[in-house]
């Protein structure tokens, strides 16, 4: 699970959290929604970035797998709120980064 903290722009923040699994749904609905930007015809014009891939690991090397891709996850949303408008602002990107009910009570692993 990685914490987040999301800042508005109105200034306001708060602390989310997000497994892996959330990222990799948001990624796939990002590349279905802006194929261009997704880079589906031309790689050249691909706008959104990479996520890190899924690793298939043992139970026992969680906490390792989470911790190599810390920097990787930090610039992934670093640079999807980057994006023009259309995207870093489109609906699946605001229901993301919004604070969820779950989010007052956190996973504990």
């Amino acid at each position: 699970v990685y914490i987040i903290n999301v800042t508005w722009s109105d200034l306001s923040s708060q602390i989310i959290y997000r497994r892996y699994s959330k990222f990799f749904d948001l990624q796939m609905q990002l590349l279905d929604k802006f194929p261009i930007e997704g880079g589906q015809k031309d790689p050249k014009q691909r706008i959104i970035p990479f996520l890190p891939g899924k690793i298939l690991f043992r139970r026992s090397h969680v906490r390792d797998v989470a911790v190599k891709r810390l920097k990787p996850i930090d610039e992934y949303c670093r640079a999807l709120v980057r994006l023009p408008p259309h995207i870093s602002q489109c609906d699946e990107v605001f229901r993301f980064f919004e604070a969820r009910p779950e989010d007052l009570n956190p996973p504990k692993e």
